[in-house]
């Protein structure tokens, strides 16, 4: 079952439980939003889960792309990307969660042909300002499945303050052996699906009131749904990233976990480019410049030769297609040729500074300070010429 194949079924499934499926839109969040790019299916949708009608009903789904910087240092591991879509359901305040989850139990199931057995879910069990979520741990046990309660674990919020609520997250083992333990006590159990009953919002105060409707909102990863449909032990090893595994290795070799970070920094870097994004030296266009920066860091760390041009066309073509993009690869491409030339003027000056006598000792904090505000040189870049 491939990638195109689990969006399918996901949206056929839900358009025949009354969902209208409506166009993802870009990294871009919506005005007012102080995020830097989306994060979640949610944020485009935030006006509506606080009470205002939306035009397609109060049922939807959709696939939303999404860029999570807080996950950069985890790229390389088996679940994590920096770009990535989002399958996404939502209620505005019509159905409630006993009936989410039933729909993403079957879904999962008979839709996906998961093994019941290897299925282990997560509840709320309650704090000091709310009950635990009884009607979502009624539903699991008379499904016959396995239940932990938590407290922050099982309360999703965007933020201090906004909308907020319990939530009931399912877990597939992905162990060689039968599953142990449970999600919070063994890393074999990996989160592929979030359902939120958002339900409040939290004030400045801490206190908790009632949004005007009790929402759903769900969300999986669709590259971790697929890899692990698929029965791989790695987002890097789903459909996806086949053009990838064909054609970079024999182009820049490299061990396994720098090839995992320069898959998914250039084809982030290409998303964000095809997004509308350039390159700068703050906000989402540092993001970019960050994304492109660390992986000429790698690429060069055996080889000072390598360059962004010799990416092949066809991988910026995939990328832009499976995102649902129109971009031009030949704007994308001298976008990132562009970028290597800065990054190339920019080791050339930190060589020149870092060869001073000041900077000949152990590096302090106020040097680290110095050499950005002053010289342009962030940290990651300084310890790349010259590690302590």
């Amino acid at each position: 079952m491939n990638t195109d194949h689990v969006v399918r079924t996901f949206v056929d499934y839900y358009e025949e439980r009354g969902h209208r499926r409506i166009t993802g839109s870009t990294l871009l969040p919506p005005p007012g939003d102080p995020v830097l790019f989306t994060t979640s299916g949610m944020h485009p949708l935030t006006p509506y889960l606080e009470g205002r009608p939306h035009p397609v009903g109060r049922r939807i789904v959709n696939v939303q792309r999404c860029l999570r910087t807080t996950d950069l240092e985890e790229i390389g591991d088996a679940t994590h990307l920096t770009v990535f879509q989002m399958l996404g359901t939502w209620s505005l305040g019509d159905y409630e969660g006993p009936l989410s989850l039933e729909w993403g139990y079957d879904l999962l199931t008979e839709g996906f042909g998961v093994d019941p057995s290897l299925l282990y879910v997560t509840v709320f069990g309650g704090d000091d300002q709310t009950g635990p979520d009884t009607a979502s741990l009624d539903l699991w046990q008379r499904r016959g499945v396995p239940v932990e309660l938590t407290v922050e674990d099982n309360w999703w919020s965007n933020g201090p303050t906004g909308p907020c609520g319990p939530d009931s997250e399912i877990f597939l083992w992905t162990g060689t052996t039968p599953p142990e333990s449970t999600p919070t006590g063994d890393e074999r159990w990996v989160e592929v699906w979030n359902h939120v009953m958002m339900r409040y919002r939290r004030l400045d105060d801490g206190s908790l009131v009632p949004l005007p409707q009790r929402n759903i909102d769900t969300g999986l990863g669709l590259e971790r749904l697929a890899s692990l449909l698929q029965g791989r032990t790695s987002v890097f090893d789903c459909d996806v990233f086949a053009p990838w595994h064909s054609l970079v290795p024999t182009l820049w070799p490299q061990d396994e976990l720098s090839l995992r970070l320069v898959y998914d920094h250039l084809r982030s870097a290409v998303v964000v480019i095809g997004d509308g994004v350039r390159p700068a030296n703050t906000g989402r266009g540092y993001v970019l410049r960050r994304l492109l920066r660390r992986v000429l860091t790698v690429l060069r760390r055996d080889e000072p030769g390598r360059s962004l041009g010799d990416l092949p066309p066809d991988l910026i073509r995939h990328t832009l297609d499976h995102f649902r993009q129109d971009g031009d690869t030949n704007v994308v491409r001298r976008i990132l040729l562009q970028e290597e030339d800065r990054f190339d003027r920019l080791l050339e000056r930190g060589r020149h500074v870092l060869a001073r006598p000041r900077f000949q000792g152990p590096l302090t904090e106020e040097d680290f300070h110095y050499l950005h505000d002053t010289h342009g040189l962030p940290r990651d870049l300084v310890l790349n010429l010259r590690p302590q």
